[in-house]
C-alpha cells in the first residue's frame, strides 16, 4: 500500500495525557491517585493512510481513540486536526470540525439507537448538520450510503435487532461516512465479529479509504488484522506507544521486545518450523500499580538498570522506524 498524499499531517498528536483519579470516600471525596490511561503519547497521521494501532486488551487503544474525537477530556497534550487546535475548540467550531471526524464503535449493537431504523440512524448526522434542502435529499443520500456499505435499500425500515453483527456494523460505517468526513476512528470494528465477516468489513474499509481518500485510525489487538489494513502501525503497552513502524516492515525489522511478543502470538500454519519461540516473564501490571522506569521491564529479557530508572522515550532508530527502548540501537 502507498499512502496517496504526504505534504503536512492531518492529525497531529503531541504529547497527550489522559489521567482518571482514583478517589476514596463517600461523601468528601479525596484523590488518592491516578490512572495514566493515555501517558505522554505522540504520532501524526497523513492525508489517505491508516495507521494501524495495536495492544492487548487495557493497553489504553479505546481511550486514546476518544480522547482524539473529545468524547473524553484529555489531561495535557495537544491535538490538532488538519492545522487547528481541537484542545481549545468549542462550541459552533468543534461543531463543525465533526463533520470531519468520526468515529466507528467496537459493538455495532450497543452504538445504534435500538427505537431508530436504519434509514434514521444513517441520516440522524445529516438532520443535524442541516444536510440538504428536503427530506427527499436527505433520503437520496441515505441510499447511496446504503449502497457504498453494501447493504439494500429495501431495508432502510428494519431495526437493530434485525441485523446481524456485521450487517449493524455497516450500518455504523454508513452513518460515519454521511457527511463525508476526512478522518474516521475505528475503535476495534471487528473485535465482536466472526473471522469471515471480519476479513468483509475490513475489505469495506479499504475500499472506501481508498476511494475517498479518508485517513483511518484503525485500532485492534490483533496484529495481523492491523498489519493488513494499515501503512504504519502503532504499538500501544499501558498507556504509552512503544514503537511506530510500516506495515511492510513489521516482520523483518520489528526491534521494541513487547512488538516481538505480539508477533511471536500469531498463528502461523507450521510454527515449528516458521518461527523461533519467545517466552516473557509474568502479566502485564495493572495501571494501579505500574514498576518504576520503563513500564515492560518486569517482562522484558533485555531488561537493565536503567530500564527499572527512567522511561525510555521514542527515537527514531531508522527512517520512519521509531523505538522506546535503551537497548534497541
Amino acid at each position: 500500500m502507498t499512502v496517496s498524499e504526504k505534504i503536512n499531517p492531518l492529525l497531529v498528536v503531541k504529547n497527550l495525557k489522559t489521567y482518571f483519579p482514583i478517589t476514596s470516600g463517600l461523601i468528601f471525596e479525596k484523590k488518592i491517585g491516578e490512572i495514566k490511561a493515555v501517558d505522554d503519547v505522540s504520532f501524526e497521521i497523513f492525508k489517505g493512510e491508516t495507521l494501524g494501532l495495536v495492544g492487548e486488551s487495557g493497553s489504553g487503544k479505546s481511550t486514546l481513540a476518544r480522547s482524539i474525537v473529545k468524547l473524553i477530556t484529555t489531561t495535557a497534550g495537544e491535538i490538532i486536526f488538519d492545522g487547528q487546535q481541537l484542545n481549545s475548540v468549542s462550541g459552533k467550531k468543534l461543531r463543525t470540525l465533526r463533520k470531519k471526524i468520526q468515529i466507528v464503535f467496537q459493538d455495532p449493537y450497543s452504538s445504534l439507537n435500538p427505537r431508530m431504523t436504519a434509514a434514521e440512524i444513517i441520516s440522524e448526522p445529516l438532520v443535524i448538520h442541516k444536510y440538504g434542502k428536503n427530506r427527499y435529499e436527505r433520503d437520496v443520500k441515505v441510499k447511496e450510503l446504503l449502497e457504498l456499505v453494501r447493504l439494500s435499500n429495501s431495508i432502510k425500515d428494519r431495526f437493530p435487532h434485525e441485523f446481524s453483527g456485521g450487517q449493524r456494523q455497516r450500518l455504523g460505517i454508513a452513518r460515519a461516512l454521511a457527511l463525508s468526513p476526512d478522518f474516521i476512528v475505528c475503535d476495534e470494528p471487528v473485535s465482536s465479529l466472526d473471522v469471515s465477516v471480519q476479513a468483509q468489513i475490513i475489505n469495506l474499509l479499504m475500499e472506501i479509504q481508498q476511494q475517498f481518500k479518508i485517513s483511518l485510525l484503525f485500532i485492534s489487538h490483533d496484529l495481523s488484522v492491523v498489519k493488513h489494513i494499515s501503512h504504519r502501525i502503532a504499538v500501544m503497552y499501558l498507556g504509552k506507544i512503544v514503537e511506530i513502524i510500516e506495515s511492510d516492515k513489521l516482520y523483518s525489522h520489528a526491534k521494541h521486545p513487547y512488538t516481538k511478543l505480539l508477533l511471536s502470538a500469531i498463528p502461523v500454519p507450521e510454527p515449528r518450523k516458521s518461527r523461533k519461540t519467545i517466552s516473557f516473564r509474568g502479566e502485564t501490571p495493572s495501571f494501579l500499580n505500574l514498576p518504576s522506569g520503563c513500564s515492560f521491564n518486569p517482562r522484558c529479557s533485555l531488561v537493565s538498570d536503567e530500564c527499572r530508572q527512567s522511561i525510555p522515550q521514542l527515537k527514531e532508530v531508522s527512517l520512519k522506524h521509531f523505538v522506546s527502548c535503551f537497548n534497541v540501537k
